[in-house]
C-alpha cells in the first residue's frame, strides 16, 4: 500500500477547464460555499500573506472577526478580497500547496475570476473597468488623437487627471502610458527589413503579435524584436488582429474573451499553416494565448493549434540559440536588473529573459522574482495606486541592490510604474528607461 501513496502537491499543478457555459458555475449560494471553502484552507496555510493585497487582506478580517472563522466574514469582505486580486497566478503557480491534483482542488485565481463572472453576469462590472478593457478602440482613438490624449492623460494636467479621477477613479499620481501616433502594424512596412540570410536561423518565419500596448503606446520593444528577429535570419510579420482580451478576462467577461480568441486563433491559422511560429512581444498575451484560451474553448482546433505555436519573444530567442544557433552577439560590459514579471513567471517556462541575456557575452543579468505590484489596470485605481507601490517597493530594492547599469522587465506596465515608485522614493539613480529585455538584444547588436 505505501508504494502507492503518491501525494498530490508532489505533482506539477494542473487547471481544470472553465465550466463557464454551465449554469450551475454561477449559483451565488455554490460559489459562496466554495469561496469559505478555499479562505478557510488559505487562512490556515499562509503561505501567499506576501504575494498581492488579496491574502493580507482575508487574514487580517478572519482575525479580527468576532470568532476568527472564515463564516463571520460578510459579503462585502469577500468581495474585498475579490477586488484585491489581480489574476497574476502566482499563488496558484508558485506557492500553494493544495493545487490540483491535491484533494483539496484548490484554484484561488480562478476561484476569483468566477465571482467576477458572477459579477459581469449581473452587470455589476464598474464602468471604468468596462471602458478600460476596451484597448482596441481606445487605442486607435489615442493614436488619432495623440495629442490631445497625451495631453490630457500626462499627469503635470492636474485638471483633466482631476476629472479622470473624480469620473473614473484613476489616481491622479498614476503614471500612464502615452499613445504613438501611428499603430505598429501600419508601420510595418518601413520597419520591417529582409531576414540576413547569413544567419544560422536563416528559413524560419515569424507572426509577430503586436498587443495593444505595442500596437498602440510603446513600440520600442516591437522595434527590437523585428530588428533582432531580422538579423537572426527571422522573415518577420507583425499582426495584431486585435486585443488578447486580457482585460475582459480580469473583468469577469468570459464569453467576449471567448469570442476574441477564437478570431484570433482563426488569424492566425492560416499563417501557422504556413510555417510561421507566433511570438508575443508582451508576457501576458502569450500566458491567455498558450494556457487561458485553452482553458476557456478546449473544443476550438484553431486555439489549440495557436497555443502550440506561440512563443513569449524571450523564449523564442533562447529556442533559436539551442536550435539553429545564433548570429554572433557582440561582448556588452554590464549588469543588469531583470524584473521577472508575474505573466512572464506564470508561464511555466522558467526566467527565460535571464536566460536570453547570458547569451552577451560579458553581460551579467540579475533577476528578481518579485511582483511589481502594477497588476494590469488594477494599480491605476485611487483604490489601489498606493498599494500598488507598497508592493513595488521591495521589488525596487531588490533590483536596485547591485546598483545595475540597465533596468528591464517583460511586462511594460511593470516596467514604468517600478520607475515611477523609484521617483517617488527619490532615489538617486533612476534609469531613463525600464524597457523589455530583447532590447538589450538590439542594443548588444547594435541594432
Amino acid at each position: 500500500m505505501a508504494a502507492d501513496y503518491k501525494e498530490g502537491s508532489l505533482d506539477a499543478p494542473t487547471r481544470h477547464v472553465l465550466p463557464w457555459r454551465d449554469e450551475a458555475w454561477y449559483d451565488e449560494a455554490a460559489l459562496d460555499a466554495e469561496m469559505r471553502r478555499v479562505f478557510d484552507i488559505c487562512h490556515g496555510c499562509r503561505r501567499c500573506f506576501n504575494l498581492c493585497d488579496s491574502f493580507p487582506r482575508l487574514f487580517d478580517m478572519i482575525d479580527e472577526s468576532p470568532n476568527e472563522e472564515v463564516e463571520d466574514l460578510n459579503a462585502g469582505q469577500m468581495k474585498a478580497v475579490v477586488d484585491a486580486c489581480t489574476l497574476c497566478d502566482m499563488c496558484f503557480m508558485v506557492k500553494c500547496p493544495y493545487v490540483p491534483p491535491h484533494e483539496f482542488d484548490l484554484d484561488f485565481p480562478h476561484l476569483m475570476l468566477r465571482y467576477r463572472a458572477v459579477e459581469h453576469r449581473k452587470g455589476q462590472t464598474p464602468k471604468a473597468d468596462r471602458l478600460l478593457a476596451e484597448t482596441d478602440r481606445n487605442g486607435k482613438l489615442g493614436s488619432v488623437f495623440s495629442d490631445i490624449a497625451n495631453w490630457a492623460t500626462d499627469g503635470a494636467n492636474q485638471t483633466t487627471r482631476g476629472i479622470m479621477q473624480s469620473m473614473l477613479g484613476i489616481d491622479t499620481r498614476a503614471r500612464l502610458p502615452d499613445f504613438a501616433d501611428i499603430p505598429l502594424t501600419n508601420r510595418a512596412p518601413a520597419l520591417v527589413t529582409a531576414p540576413n540570410p547569413d544567419a544560422p536561423g536563416f528559413g524560419r518565419r515569424v507572426a509577430l503579435y503586436a498587443s495593444c500596448y505595442d500596437q498602440f503606446n510603446d513600440q520600442t520593444p516591437g522595434e527590437a524584436a523585428v530588428k533582432v528577429l531580422a538579423h537572426n535570419g527571422i522573415e518577420v510579420r507583425i499582426e495584431h488582429p486585435e486585443c488578447c482580451a486580457m482585460p475582459k478576462l480580469e473583468n469577469g467577461d468570459i464569453p467576449a474573451v471567448a469570442s476574441a480568441a477564437a478570431r484570433v486563433a482563426a488569424h492566425f491559422a492560416p499563417l501557422i499553416d504556413q510555417g510561421f511560429d507566433v511570438v508575443a512581444i508582451t508576457a501576458s498575451c502569450a500566458l491567455m494565448m498558450k494556457f487561458e484560451w485553452p482553458l476557456i474553448e478546449p473544443d476550438n482546433a484553431d486555439i489549440a493549434k495557436l497555443a502550440a505555436a506561440t512563443h513569449d519573444i524571450s523564449e523564442y530567442m533562447v529556442k533559436l540559440s539551442k536550435t539553429a544557433g545564433l548570429t554572433p552577439v557582440e561582448a556588452m560590459d554590464a549588469s543588469i536588473g531583470v524584473h521577472f514579471a508575474c505573466h512572464s513567471r506564470a508561464q511555466n517556462m522558467g526566467p527565460k529573459a535571464m536566460e536570453m541575456l547570458k547569451l552577451i557575452p560579458e553581460a551579467r543579468p540579475v533577476l528578481t522574482e518579485r511582483c511589481s505590484g502594477h497588476g494590469g489596470k488594477w494599480g491605476i485605481y485611487k483604490d489601489n495606486f498606493d498599494t500598488a507601490v507598497k508592493i513595488a517597493r521591495p521589488t525596487v530594492r531588490a533590483l536596485q541592490k547591485t546598483a545595475p547599469d540597465y533596468m528591464v522587465s517583460e511586462c511594460p506596465l511593470a516596467g514604468s510604474h517600478l520607475k515611477q515608485t523609484m521617483e517617488l522614493a527619490g532615489a538617486e539613480t533612476v534609469p531613463e528607461r525600464i524597457g523589455h529585455p530583447i532590447e538589450m538584444m538590439a542594443k548588444a547588436y547594435g541594432l
